[in-house]
């Protein structure tokens, strides 16, 4: 049966409801959000509007819509979505339930007001139309009893984690009555359209990630009590050390809420029993925290506390058997410091987990209870280990999943050690190491499944950079980047320098990888799968080379940048980027000049080189005053000042775009690049997208004439941060940095309207650049961005 789903209903608009109503309008599905009416009539312009006013009946959801243009991280991908949400209520709108295709209910956590709710859907639901629950725990079988034979066909649970734009993972949980049907196409349209990480639950407590991350947090909890430890010094061994966030155990509570988090945690308390209930059972510091209201970040206080003092704003941290805050602890242990040594994952798990010291007592005694659980639920609340890895990985931010990580540290020895301290494995493990399978996984995509390795049912537009890094598809690499042959004649670029910054070796690969796509392949996308695309230009070398005075070396550096984007913009074969997260300052400027660019909806793109006191040098001012200047309807007069004073706004201010949709407002992404909602399918909708330029007869640009402002162009830019800088809101330096960018972008000292060729533009670029760099200040900024991470203005 072909399903498509055009609009959709969302019943509740709290945080969660209003979350997922903001994602369906991210990606274009128009949304109807209900809530109830107010009980009581509301001061509205110093009058009193009835509850017979629509407004009034409807301003709880009218209000949540408000709310999600304040909200931060912002649920909006841009603010014009919200256009697609109308707000209405439970009284005089549920019969246009029958508009829409899937309705999801986000009520309350109580089952009797949920199964009131399912009532009325089931008066003014159209047949055929799916019904879900985004209960986080309450069974969804409950749910539908007493309702019709097509309701219960067509409804499950989609359980969405918060906040619904950012995080990955959705928990589908169908019934026994479920049709196989509706809940084929849930996963699949989870994936495709709404790109999420979709795994298929089981109808138990807290179904997957609440259940395995909720436990491991008591665990953490008890253990912390038990040894002795500090708040602090747990979460320096919880979070990137064991390849978790880096808001580790107890700063995660604080975000989450704690109220939030005891609610999950009584959910299973009251549906289980023995030693599992015990452990759901939260220590009562914790629950004294509650009484107290130290709920984390919404309060104020929680686990941290941020207080003002003579040093400045100071974090302190919770000191549980007191109550009071005292200041920030950090774990002191050998093992710390060899586990950042480590190279690779596995070996700064294993340094931790076998040290002999205070980490390696906290890190065992935490890790081995948490993996011994997920291997006695694994198949009562998933369908397999991969499943359970997924959830924690999609859900909590895990690098490794429990059984990732417990093949990371071996499994054979991890389990002797269990064994002499008492513990008992569960069966189907003990099974499976007398058959000789000492791992979870085997090779990339297989799993241990009942007896034998299977491999993971992944989406074919899924293309894993890893599995091509052999013999046979590596074309050329260096230290900065590697050319990896993906099939159907298309090429990669993988940057694999640390930060995927750019430097003369990721320059060289790009110019050869063009050379060899040019003779042998149909195109070329440059993206990679780590944290970021790229985070601009080798900041260090820059600035060491500046601090030696070595102008030539930086001139041959900048021309040598600018030759390697010119080059990609004129490649006789589409180049196409694939930008994700951050894609800032030389990552912009390679992505600009490609023929097209393929954007994960979660790109924050910008030219943000001011922050560090210097102009772009690649020519991306060149590159964002064409895009400025080519968008413009055809045929039309063309305001060069305009479209000068945008792009230097943009330019100077250092905007980055907080997602693709916005990116291609401000004009870094064309109407025509493409935006994948889906991060993992990226690369696969990049590849297409080269294939299809290439199928359609692509044809380099021609070399084209640029109309600039020229001076009086300039004067005006000028002025404008002189402005600034008499009302006190930019500095004096600031001031010399706008001057140079406005320059280069008025096209010097030309009269209005004159047409200049492009290495005219990127002359006066690097000429600003090298002048640049060259000062003090600038240098005292790139430092501060180098030792700080932010910003120094000065």
């Amino acid at each position: 049966m072909s399903r498509h789903i055009k609009k959709a209903a969302v019943l509740g608009s709290g945080i969660m409801g209003s979350g997922i109503a903001a994602h369906l309008a991210n990606i274009g599905i128009p949304v109807l959000l209900l809530d109830i009416v107010p009980k009581d009539k509301q001061e509205s312009g110093g009058t009193v509007a009835t509850l017979e006013e629509k407004k009034v009946r409807s301003s709880l959801a009218l209000e949540a819509v408000k709310k999600l243009h304040k909200q931060k991280p912002a649920p909006l991908t841009q603010k014009e979505n919200a256009d697609l949400i109308e707000a209405g209520n439970f009284e005089d709108d549920m019969h246009r339930l029958s508009e829409v295709d899937w309705i999801i209910e986000v009520v309350v956590e109580n089952l009797e007001i949920k199964q009131k709710v399912f009532s009325q859907v089931e008066e003014h639901r159209k047949p055929g139309s799916i019904v879900s629950s985004n209960t986080s725990g309450i069974s969804v079988e409950a749910m539908a009893e007493g309702r019709s034979e097509d309701f219960r066909t067509h409804f499950l649970g989609t359980h969405f984690f918060n906040p619904p734009r950012y995080l990955k993972l959705l928990e589908v949980i169908p019934t026994k009555d479920t049709s196989e049907d509706v809940l084929s196409f849930m996963k699949q349209f989870g994936e495709d359209v709404l790109g999420k990480g979709v795994v298929e639950a089981k109808d138990t407590p807290n179904f997957i990630g609440n259940r395995i991350g909720t436990y491991g947090l008591l665990v953490t909890a008890r253990e912390m009590q038990k040894g002795g430890f500090t708040v602090g010094e747990v979460d320096s061994v919880t979070g990137p050390a064991l390849g978790r966030p880096k808001s580790a155990t107890f700063r995660t509570l604080d975000v989450v809420g704690l109220d939030t988090f005891m609610h999950v945690a009584k959910n299973v308390y009251d549906q289980v029993e023995g030693d599992e209930k015990e452990v759901f059972d939260p220590p009562a510091f914790m629950k004294k925290m509650i009484e107290e209201k130290m709920l984390g970040s919404k309060t104020g206080k929680g686990f941290y506390q941020k207080k003002k003092t003579d040093k400045g704003s100071e974090i302190y941290e919770l000191d549980y058997e007191t109550m009071e805050y005292k200041e920030r602890t950090k774990m002191k242990a050998p093992s710390i410091q060899q586990s950042k040594q480590a190279k690779g994952k596995a070996a700064k798990i294993q340094t931790l987990v076998y040290a002999d010291d205070r980490a390696g007592e906290l890190v065992w005694n935490i890790l081995k209870p948490t993996l011994l659980y997920s291997a006695e639920k694994a198949y009562e609340i998933a369908n397999s280990v991969y499943e359970v890895d997924n959830a924690m990985k999609w859900g909590f931010g895990w690098e490794l999943g429990p059984f990732e990580t417990w093949d990371a540290i071996g499994l054979e020895k991890s389990v002797a050690r269990m064994k002499e301290e008492g513990e008992t494995i569960p069966a189907w493990i003990e099974k499976m190491i007398a058959e000789g399978n000492t791992k979870f996984y085997e090779g990339y995509g297989r799993f241990y499944h009942e007896g034998s390795y299977k491999d993971a049912d992944v989406n074919k537009k899924v293309i894993h950079l890893k599995s091509y890094k052999n013999e046979s598809n590596i074309i050329m690499k260096n230290a900065g980047a590697s050319l990896i042959d993906i099939g159907d004649e298309i090429a990669v670029l993988e940057f694999t320098s640390p930060n995927n910054s750019i430097g003369l070796d990721v320059m060289q690969m790009i110019n050869k990888s063009i050379d060899e796509v040019e003779k042998n392949y149909k195109g070329l996308v440059i993206n990679n799968q780590g944290k970021n695309f790229c985070v601009g230009a080798n900041l260090m070398m820059m600035l060491m080379e500046a601090q030696d005075m070595n102008f030539p070396e930086l001139d041959l550096v900048v021309r040598q940048f600018q030759k390697t984007t010119q080059k990609i913009k004129y490649s006789q074969k589409p180049v196409v980027a694939a930008p994700f997260q951050m894609t800032l300052g030389g990552g912009t400027e390679i992505s600009l000049p490609a023929a097209g660019i393929q954007a994960s909806m979660e790109t924050y793109m910008g030219l943000v080189e001011t922050g560090v006191g210097l102009i772009p040098g690649g020519g991306g001012n060149k590159e964002l005053y064409l895009r400025h200047i080519n968008a413009l309807p055809k045929g039309t007069q063309v305001d060069l000042q305009a479209v000068s004073n945008n792009v230097f706004e943009k330019i100077a201010m250092a905007k980055v775009s907080t997602s693709a949709h916005e990116a291609r407002m401000h004009g870094f992404l064309r109407q025509e690049d493409g935006i994948s909602i889906n991060g993992d399918h990226l690369l696969h909708d990049a590849k297409q997208k080269a294939l299809f330029l290439y199928e359609q007869g692509y044809r380099a640009p021609k070399h084209e004439k640029i109309p600039v402002v020229g001076e009086r162009g300039y004067a005006t830019m000028l002025l404008g941060a002189k402005t600034l800088k008499f009302g006190g809101h930019v500095s004096d330096h600031d001031v010399k940095i706008a001057g140079k960018l406005a320059f280069v972008l008025a096209g010097g000292r030309v009269p209005y309207g004159t047409q200049v060729d492009e290495q005219y533009l990127l002359d006066l670029e690097r000429e600003a650049f090298l002048s640049l760099i060259g000062e003090p200040k600038t240098q005292q900024r790139m430092q501060h961005m180098l030792s700080k991470g932010k910003p120094l203005r000065n």
